[in-house]
């Protein structure tokens, strides 16, 4: 396939599983613009907080129309991610390249292994300073390896914060939509050297992608959607793995 189609079905993955499990696509975002179409690890990080900002804001908006958004909570849960999110985006870029492919395999096996488990009942309390900590955390994450943290924000809502499910999604849409806005202006000027040819296809894909997403939500069992998408996550942090492997040992 031509790299234009590559970047519009890529794209349009990265849509469909932020409109219908509020995370996950944007973990997939990065290595599809490394492997597929052969942008630099630093280069994919800034371009996939601009995809992830944009598609996240405009599933935000699908969920926002249905009610399934807790607008007060959710801005506070990303507010404490402001911060380490524009540290982060500076940090990144001193980091080698195989470093940040090591770093994201492994955070693609966490998010596929995040869907996987069985979800724990709901918490009874919730603990502030908890939240605190995951949203401060899910920031950094952001910002330095350019993806949402929604697969990690969705069952600290329900866990910690006993969101239902249903919010749950919407909300981290707004958390993953601050952070990554958060973490891309302190990349603004890394935007001039991006591939825009192949950036604007894969964004305009992925923002159709979101809602068709959130119907998709409404017709299949959300347990389905996320073996699926944990099951691509896995080869890609496998795949990931290995080629940091190969990269430190070549130098």
């Amino acid at each position: 396939m031509t790299p234009l189609i590559l970047a519009l079905v890529a794209g349009a993955v990265v849509g469909l599983s932020l409109g219908a499990l509020g995370g996950g696509g944007s973990v997939l975002a990065v290595p599809a613009l490394i492997y597929l179409l052969g942008f630099t690890p630093d280069q994919a990080t800034t371009a996939s907080l601009l995809v992830v900002a944009a598609t996240s804001l405009t599933a935000l908006t699908a969920h926002a129309r249905s009610g399934a958004v807790r607008w007060r909570l959710g801005a506070v849960f990303a507010l404490a991610g402001v911060v380490p999110a524009a540290a982060a985006g500076v940090l990144t870029r001193h980091v080698p390249a195989p470093a940040l492919t090591g770093a994201f395999a492994l955070i693609a096996a966490v998010a596929a292994g995040s869907m996987l488990r069985k979800a724990r009942p709901v918490a009874s309390d919730v603990r502030p300073v908890r939240a605190a900590g995951v949203g401060a955390g899910l920031g950094a994450m952001t910002g330095f390896l350019g993806v949402g943290g929604g697969f990690l924000a969705v069952p600290a809502l329900v866990g910690v914060l006993a969101v239902p499910m249903t919010a749950a999604v919407g909300t981290s849409l707004l958390v993953i939509t601050t952070n990554a806005t958060v973490a891309l202006t302190a990349r603004l000027g890394d935007l001039a050297l991006l591939d825009w040819t192949l950036i604007g296809p894969f964004a305009a894909a992925a923002l159709l992608g979101a809602w068709d997403g959130k119907r998709l939500a409404a017709d299949v069992r959300a347990t389905t959607l996320q073996r699926l998408f944990a099951a691509v996550l896995l080869a890609v942090a496998a795949f990931m793995a290995v080629d940091a492997a190969r990269r430190a040992v070549t130098g």
